[in-house]
């Protein structure tokens, strides 16, 4: 180390220009540097959607959520379970550790709800299981009301709005 301290106090001029070498690869290396705002993550999250048509958001909570959560709530890894009971239609939100495959866990879900789909009311529709992909959803959404027709708050919405929010 004392070395290198005599070769700086020695030469100044090769001290300079290396600590401008080190400089110069510190700036270009931090803007050639790939980091991504938003990181693909494939977080394991799994959505099962039931349509039963006609049916009151109570009976869809007992007959059909409280169902599909208590079958698979003993998939192994699972970290939360969250639904939505509404009119006709109940959505479950099931998320696993980030440690646990996304296709194994859709084929996990899968089998569960195979062995009670016979035990869901007869206007039911086949439960609809998909891998949820944080892609694919909004990052922002918007409502827009105001004291003027629906046409002119959607051409408001769509020329002036929408065109900034892009930019």
């Amino acid at each position: 180390m004392h070395g290198l301290a005599k070769l700086c106090i020695k030469r100044p001029v090769f001290a300079t220009m290396l600590i401008l070498a080190l400089v110069v690869s510190g700036i270009f290396s931090y803007f050639s540097l790939g980091v991504d705002r938003m990181p693909k993550i494939d977080a394991p999250m799994v959505t099962v959607t039931v349509i039963d048509p006609g049916a009151s958001p109570e009976e869809v909570e007992t007959e059909i959520t409280k169902r599909i959560e208590d079958t698979v709530n003993s998939i192994s890894g699972l970290n939360e379970i969250s639904s939505t009971s509404s009119e006709g239609m109940a959505r479950i939100r099931i998320e696993f550790d980030l440690s646990k495959d996304g296709n194994v866990a859709v084929q996990e879900v899968q089998n569960k709800i195979n062995q009670i789909v016979n035990e869901l009311p007869s206007g039911a529709e086949v439960p609809v299981i998909s891998k949820m992909d944080p892609d694919a959803s909004s990052v922002l959404q918007i409502a827009i009301s105001a004291p003027r027709s629906t046409r002119d708050v959607t051409m408001i919405a769509d020329k002036m709005i929408k065109q900034k929010l892009e930019n």
